[in-house]
């Protein structure tokens, strides 16, 4: 049958074959009479044709602990005739940072003079970068004139010999224990304000008369109680205080002396190159107490927490460090800052 109904369909002209599918037969249309449009190449992708992919979202990068602030420095510093005050210059020769000093910081009478011939060879090739105190030594001159004269600016406005500053998230208080700091005091009132001013998560003071110091010359001194409870009430971490010759690291307490984890830390570090003292009676909640040789100690100030070191000026196998983090951090900045300080470590041990 498909034999011959090919043949009559051959016979009728159609002249094209019957295309077979396995389900059915198709006639091909017939071709048409106008010419066929000429061949397009078809195109080949380029090499920027593919379609691009949508870029993540950058994470949000955290802070390098390795780029924090440091701050280092010490007090009862420069003594004509004595090479401690060199010896401590050329730690922070190697060490960046901020510098801060603790008061008394040219012997004997803070005259012009003594600045110029013991403290200005010595620390003073890092005067641009340091932020100072005064201490009892340089009021010995009238005024402290010979003090403002070469700090300048850097001792704060109107000679008065206390201001404030930041550094990176920390607020730093610069203060003088040798004028009036009672409750009622213009330092008070004024500290009072700049604490509320500049509320922050971490907050350091420093100052020449130490609250509490284990010293033989001086020990206790009670001038800044106020100062330190102004302090606490806003929350700060550290003050650090020298007029002991010595060094002397304090549990967190409160200015009563009573030991309390949310207190704050006091550092004792008069070792900035004047002759050094000896012990007297230990104080409640002293931890680490060190008087042989001289010395800075180098804080490094984290978001939320800081580490301390004591480096001293010889090779003598004393050390002091740590860690801690700020009475402002709450549990979670905290756990962060502790979270750092790991990865630190695994940092130097890798």
């Amino acid at each position: 049958m498909l034999s011959t109904l090919a043949l009559a369909l051959a016979l009728a002209g159609c002249g094209q074959p019957l295309a077979t599918t396995p389900s059915a037969f198709r006639p091909t249309a017939a071709p048409s009479l106008a010419p066929a449009p000429a061949a397009r190449p078809t195109a080949q992708p380029s090499a920027t044709s593919a379609p691009t992919p949508t870029p993540e979202p950058s994470p949000t990068p955290r802070p390098d602990p390795a780029n924090d602030p440091i701050f280092v420095g010490a007090g009862d510093i420069a003594a004509c005739g004595s090479n401690g005050a060199e010896a401590t210059a050329r730690l922070l020769d190697r060490t960046e940072g901020t510098v801060f000093t603790l008061g008394d910081n040219a012997y004997e009478s803070g005259s012009a003079e003594q600045f110029r011939d013991c403290y200005e060879p010595t620390w003073g090739r890092h005067k641009a970068r340091t932020y100072p105190a005064p201490g009892n030594h340089d009021y010995a001159t009238p005024g402290a004139d010979g003090y403002y004269d070469y700090f300048g600016e850097r001792a704060g406005p109107d000679r008065r010999g206390y201001y404030s500053f930041e550094l990176a998230a920390w607020h730093i208080v610069s203060l003088n224990s040798e004028i009036a700091a009672g409750p009622d005091s213009e330092q008070a009132q004024w500290l009072q304000a700049d604490l509320a001013a500049h509320p922050a998560t971490c907050t350091l003071a420093f100052w020449h008369r130490p609250i509490f110091s284990s010293g033989g010359v001086h020990g206790n001194d009670p001038h800044m109680r106020a100062i330190w409870e102004i302090l606490a009430r806003a929350g700060a971490d550290v003050v650090l205080s020298g007029h002991d010759h010595l060094y002397e690291r304090f549990a967190p307490q409160t200015s009563d002396g009573l030991a309390d984890p949310h207190g704050m830390r006091e550092f004792v570090v008069g070792t900035g190159g004047a002759s050094l003292y000896g012990w007297g009676q230990i104080r409640p909640n002293s931890e680490v107490r060190y008087n042989e040789g001289y010395g800075v100690l180098k804080l490094t100030l984290h978001a939320a927490s800081y580490d301390w070191e004591f480096v001293p000026d010889g090779a003598g196998g004393f050390s002091d460090s740590g860690s801690a983090a700020c009475v402002g951090a709450g549990p979670t900045a905290a756990l962060n800052g502790f979270r750092e300080q790991i990865e630190r470590i695994g940092a130097i041990t890798r």
